[in-house]
């Protein structure tokens, strides 16, 4: 099965995901809701391109390497935002984003 090949990339973007959401919801909970908009934007992004490129590969999907670029590049555009703010949420969110990235970065080298 195609998926089994990629089970480290899958675990990466469902752990990423899954930061991505947690950090989204417990930014909404900040005070300065304002200053985390762009973090919430983003984190809604990589959440859905992680959620999605996981559910391809189980497909078997033919553009690996298309939704992989994509996917590093949201992923890093969420860490970057991410590790801006001190908050724990935001900054195991940018670990996981980082984590993902490099995965992604992995499958299309």
């Amino acid at each position: 099965m195609a998926h089994e090949k990629y089970q480290s990339v899958i675990d990466s973007l469902h752990e990423c995901m899954i930061a991505c959401n947690h950090c989204y919801d417990a930014c909404l909970k900040e005070e300065d809701i304002k200053m985390m908009a762009e973090c919430i934007r983003l984190d809604r992004e990589c959440a859905d391109i992680c959620a999605y490129f996981e559910q391809a590969i189980g497909r078997g999907t033919p553009f690996i390497s298309q939704f992989a670029e994509l996917c590093a590049t949201i992923c890093e555009a969420c860490g970057n935002e991410c590790k801006k703010h001190n908050h724990e949420h935001c900054q195991k969110c940018a670990e996981s984003c980082f984590k993902c990235a490099e995965a992604c970065r992995k499958l299309i080298a």
